[in-house]
């Protein structure tokens, strides 16, 4: 791994753009763009108008490594070209964004009111394909319902497996067990998720760093043991589908945790805004997340 990568995402201010919807949350993002899904028919036509979107965001003047540490990226955009550059290598070349790229293939059902990982074959053969375009780290998101403890260690098990698998190709994994925003046992699932993640971090060797993407919690700095573990990189939080007023507020709360955002990043931008207007929107968005995360 570069070495000027990790002491970006180690110790700069800023936060993680998150532009890694994949096919089950692409349609949703076209339309909360302007895009309807009777302006496409099929996916070939879906994935070329998400790739527009997003490299005018990443082209976007405003968009850079002055506030953004790090982009996290769907296969299939790590895989197409901005400018005449991979997205991977523009992002970092061109921007001084640190790459990184979603690896999971979606949810498994649920089961002990969790959603772990599905299995992901070709797991090694794409880590190595991403590290030659020089992608940093990678993502994997599972979801917890309810504060159940079979589900809870089920889905920190096996984040903390793969992640080994992903720390043996020199990649930083940032490892997603998502709380459901809406859950009854919300907090409860937080001190379960908290427990088990320690375990697992503690069983980690010296050399072995993950970063942790989580939902804001609901005592303020309750993740704090998080952010000082020396097995921990950096802790990010997610919007989680909180509106973007609601994910700056919560995540100010959180000190030393920086925000990973998507949804509450591209709230308020649309295809038919003019470049000067998705500029401006896109610019605002930006400076209120990276002022959240600099608490």
């Amino acid at each position: 791994m570069s070495q000027e990568q990790y002491e970006k995402v180690k110790n700069a201010q800023g936060f993680i753009a998150a532009l890694d919807q994949s096919g089950g949350s692409t349609p949703k993002a076209l339309k909360l763009y302007g895009i309807p899904d009777t302006e496409y028919s099929g996916d070939t036509q879906m994935f070329d108008l998400v790739h527009q979107m997003r490299a005018r965001i990443i082209t976007s003047p405003v968009f850079n490594g002055d506030r953004i540490l790090g982009s996290i990226l769907f296969e299939m955009t790590m895989d197409r070209d901005i400018e005449g550059k991979k997205t991977a290598e523009y992002l970092w070349e061109v921007k001084n964004v640190v790459p990184f790229l979603k690896v999971d293939k979606g949810l498994e059902d649920l089961a002990d009111s969790a959603q772990v990982m599905k299995p992901m074959p070709g797991l090694d053969d794409l880590l190595e394909r991403a590290r030659g375009l020089k992608v940093f780290g990678t993502k994997m998101r599972s979801v917890i319902k309810q504060g159940d403890p079979v589900g809870v260690k089920a889905v920190v098990d096996q984040q903390f497996e793969v992640a080994r698998q992903i720390i043996e190709h020199e990649m930083v994994p940032i490892i997603e067990p998502e709380i459901d925003i809406h859950s009854e046992t919300k907090a409860q699932a937080e001190v379960l998720l908290l427990a088990a993640m320690t375990e697992q971090l503690d069983s980690l060797g010296p050399n072995q760093q993950v970063m942790l993407k989580l939902t804001p919690p609901e005592i303020d700095d309750f993740y704090a043991p998080m952010v000082a573990h020396p097995n921990v990189l950096r802790v990010v939080a997610l919007s989680g589908g909180y509106t973007r007023d609601e994910a700056d507020a919560r995540l100010a709360r959180q000190h030393g945790v920086v925000a990973s955002f998507s949804r509450a990043l591209t709230q308020g931008l649309t295809a038919q805004q003019s470049d000067e207007d998705f500029n401006k929107t896109l610019n605002d968005s930006i400076e209120s997340i990276f002022q959240a995360s600099s608490t």
